[in-house]
């Protein structure tokens, strides 16, 4: 779980921003979309 401390006047958009930087570097989304659909592992070096 990613936890972002909102400090004392702190925008919440820039709150927001460092949520969503903090999250792409987790890879969640890219590994949900890696597990959409199987890929043979031919086609993977194809694509290489």
């Amino acid at each position: 779980m990613i936890i972002i401390p909102v400090k004392e006047g702190e925008a919440i958009e820039r709150a927001l921003k460092r949520f969503k930087r903090k999250f792409d570097k987790t890879g969640a989304m890219r590994q949900l979309r890696a597990r959409k659909e199987f890929i043979k592992p031919s086609v993977k070096e194809d694509r290489k």
